[in-house]
């Protein structure tokens, strides 16, 4: 058996060596996120938040600014939000075989990413559907 400089033996460390963090994933939702709520901005933002009851002028200098690159937008948001699904697909089948001796996303991590998912997605299907 080895040990470090520590006096630690090394077979009894973690393992570390898949990937524990979830940045590219927050990565990937933010910005399909962002690119979501650019598109909807136009049209679904503003009805959804009026009918609430909410003010929603300000969406107006947004909206004037994200229209031409509407269909560029749309894009980035579906490549975004599909990578990020598909990394977060991943990470859960990853955990699942997480042993005790591994590093895993903590399950809370990876549930508000799928919302995030799950909230640009809706985001982009209503800038699609109402603009």
């Amino acid at each position: 058996m080895t040990t470090d400089f520590q006096g630690i033996p090394t077979d009894d460390r973690p393992n570390f060596s898949g990937e524990t963090g979830a940045g590219g994933i927050s990565a990937l939702v933010v910005g399909g996120v962002a690119a979501a709520f650019a598109v909807a901005s136009c049209c679904a933002l503003p009805i959804l938040l009026t009918s609430a009851g909410l003010s929603a002028a300000w969406l107006g200098g947004i909206a004037s600014i994200a229209a031409p690159y509407r269909a560029l937008l749309l894009g980035i948001g579906l490549l975004s939000l599909a990578a990020a699904a598909i990394l977060l697909w991943r990470k859960q089948r990853n955990a699942m075989t997480c042993g005790s001796d591994g590093v895993c996303t903590p399950p809370v991590v990876r549930l508000l990413l799928l919302c995030g998912i799950a909230a640009g997605t809706l985001l982009l299907w209503l800038g699609y559907r109402y603009a």
